[in-house]
């Protein structure tokens, strides 16, 4: 709730994005070329696998004009890729961690 009432109210500041249904050949240009159509894009990075260094289909996008992160999200929202591939964008959701999961410091270390 606290994210519509700040997209609502607060047009001017970044705002992060997630997208799902990317190609798995999409890498961190693409995905910044393809929401650059709508506005500046201040990062963009596809989510990878660690072992094989290919596309898991997911990225995210930091765009630092909330009213063109909207318009990317109206514009991008549902669409269909040449590679059939549908396209899911909205507003990311900060990741909570469990407690105490993975340790914010190496254990033994104080400063």
């Amino acid at each position: 709730m606290f994210w519509l009432f700040h997209l609502i109210f607060n047009q001017t500041t970044n705002m992060k994005l997630f997208v799902a249904g990317l190609p798995y050949d999409f890498d961190d240009t693409d995905l910044k070329e393809m929401f650059e159509l709508y506005g500046e894009v201040s990062s963009a990075k596809v989510a990878t696998d660690r072992m094989t260094r290919k596309s898991r289909g997911f990225g995210f996008i930091d765009m630092p004009q909330t009213a063109e992160a909207k318009e990317a999200i109206l514009a991008l929202d549902g669409a269909r890729l040449a590679r059939g591939k549908q396209l899911s964008v909205k507003p990311a959701e900060e990741q909570q961690r469990p407690s105490g999961y993975p340790p914010s410091r190496p254990p033994g270390r104080r400063f």
